[in-house]
């Protein structure tokens, strides 16, 4: 039997999935490393943690798994996108990562577009520059570290790490690729016009392929600190939504997928290339050859049902400990209690700024609509809402360029929760579909891996042999009214609260 594994790099943790090749998953392992914040607004992580975790996680899989390493035909990456890892001319990380949720480069991004132009930045990269995105990221340290720029050789993007580690080359994929601003989208390679007006030297970027190219093999020294054998074939792999969206079958126009993760995302299949006229939508080049996707981002998502449980929910910590049960078990279940709509209390998810359809890196969070009658079931509930809420803005976009959805596909870890599986269904009035392997971007990886390899004619071929529909959940029809009443209200709250948020960032930034 043959055997795939997909590697993801993501923000708590590194996970490795062993898939055998008729996409059944054998056995999985992730170990976590730190996040660390500075200063306000500041994310980075050292690479090395991820490394460190990304050897134990492949050990693990390979001996739980109980299968031979001459039997894994491939390895697919995966991993976190935009984060800027920094390297000197011997391969050695000169700064620690700065990561996609980091929002430090709001001035780098203003002087970007004006060095750039907002309709040559939109049509050469599909996209505005945004603070997560790696080309400010470089600007802010040219600016900011000198003496750190100094000692680049090389940027690459946090898996791509993970595979220089593995076969000692530098590579890239395509749609990994797309969120830097430095690549030409609908001609899939980097551009060297917005290289040569931001002055980036075009030999400190990877190799850029498409997602099922092989990118080298293990090393020796791979070999004795992963379990793996030298020479194992490793593939380009694809940013994490790409990745996902593979192992959830949005590979064809008309299948929607929403990533219920730390970060919320809806993505969509393009046989062509598209882009939204304001630019409120990612258009980024897709892990299916030759194809595109278009993407809305929440920046917190589960994350900001993390923060919740953190912050407020100690009791509830205490009880799931007592009952042996997930503590977000507790939480949901006592929210369902509550009417759709939260009698009138809603909660803005934007703890890390925001990016679709409010690329402002000022937002911030706020419950809304308190009175006397709330408990803490009703806040938990409009956290629920207000992810939806989200989500839906970015939906709306997609369907304005005139994609609509035959089938929406849930995944990430807040997609367990059937409670806010509901609430979405309800809010797109849209059916919501689960599937039998829920491991997204890991998987999607291994498939890649698996379609490179020449186990299947392509990525489409391979999804529609491997995936398999578990779970449906139909919208309810008073509901949907209700939701789409409250929708009016939420859309109207962040104009509202704009020129305030400007002004609290302004504040605490002082």
């Amino acid at each position: 039997m043959k055997y795939f594994i997909g590697i993801d790099i993501g923000t708590t943790g590194a996970k490795a999935l062993l898939m055998n090749v008729n996409g059944v998953v054998i056995t999985t392992s992730t170990n976590e490393y730190p996040m660390h914040n500075p200063h306000p607004l500041w994310s980075e992580q050292n690479p090395e943690d991820w490394w460190n975790a990304t050897c134990k996680s492949i050990r693990e899989v390979l001996l739980n798994g109980k299968v031979s390493p001459v039997d894994v035909n491939g390895i697919g990456l995966t991993g976190q996108m935009h984060g800027l890892v920094t390297l000197d001319a011997g391969g050695n990380i000169v700064y620690p990562c700065i990561m996609w949720n980091d929002q430090r480069t709001a001035a780098e991004c203003e002087e970007i577009t004006s060095i750039v132009g907002h309709k040559k930045l939109l049509a050469v990269t599909g996209n505005l520059v945004l603070p997560g995105f790696t080309a400010p990221k470089i600007i802010w340290l040219r600016k900011n570290k000198p003496d750190v720029y100094e000692k680049i050789k090389k940027i690459i993007l946090p898996k791509d790490y993970i595979r220089y580690k593995l076969t000692n080359e530098f590579f890239s994929d395509v749609s990994d690729a797309s969120g830097t601003s430095l690549l030409n989208i609908r001609e899939r390679k980097w551009s060297h016009e917005i290289l040569n007006k931001l002055q980036i030297p075009f030999e400190w970027l990877p190799e850029v392929v498409e997602s099922v190219s092989q990118t080298g093999s293990i090393t020796q020294q791979a070999e004795t600190l992963t379990g793996l054998i030298e020479g194992t074939s490793v593939f380009a792999g694809g940013g994490d939504q790409a990745a996902g969206a593979v192992g959830s079958g949005a590979v064809k126009e008309g299948i929607v997928s929403i990533v219920l993760g730390t970060s919320g995302v809806v993505f969509t299949h393009s046989d062509n290339f598209r882009i939204e006229p304001e630019g409120k939508l990612h258009a980024f080049c897709h892990s299916v050859t030759g194809k595109w996707h278009l993407m809305g981002v929440t920046l917190s998502a589960a994350g900001s049902l993390r923060w919740y449980r953190d912050t407020f929910c100690y009791e509830e910590k205490f009880e799931a400990e007592k009952l042996n049960k997930d503590v977000y078990e507790i939480l949901t279940n006592k929210a369902a209690s509550v009417p759709a709509g939260s009698e009138g209390l809603f909660f803005l998810p934007y703890l890390t700024g925001e990016r679709t359809p409010h690329p402002d890196p000022n937002a911030r969070g706020a419950f809304i609509g308190l009175n006397i009658r709330h408990t803490k079931a009703h806040l938990t509930r409009s956290v629920l809402e207000g992810v939806a809420y989200s989500l839906r803005d970015c939906y709306e976009l997609i369907s304005n360029l005139g994609i609509k959805a035959d089938n929406i596909v849930i995944s990430g870890g807040g997609a367990k929760s059937q409670l806010w599986r509901s609430i979405i269904s309800d809010l797109f009035n849209a059916e919501i579909s689960t599937l039998t392997c829920t491991e997204g971007a890991s998987y999607g990886a291994a498939i890649l891996a698996a379609v490179g390899s020449g186990n299947f004619k392509d990525v489409i071929e391979a999804c529609d042999k491997i995936l398999k529909k578990e779970s449906s959940i139909q919208p309810n029809v008073q509901r949907i009214k209700i939701y789409e009443d409250y929708y009016l209200i939420y859309k109207e709250l962040y104009p509202q609260l704009k020129n305030s948020f400007k002004e609290i960032s302004f504040r605490i930034d002082e």
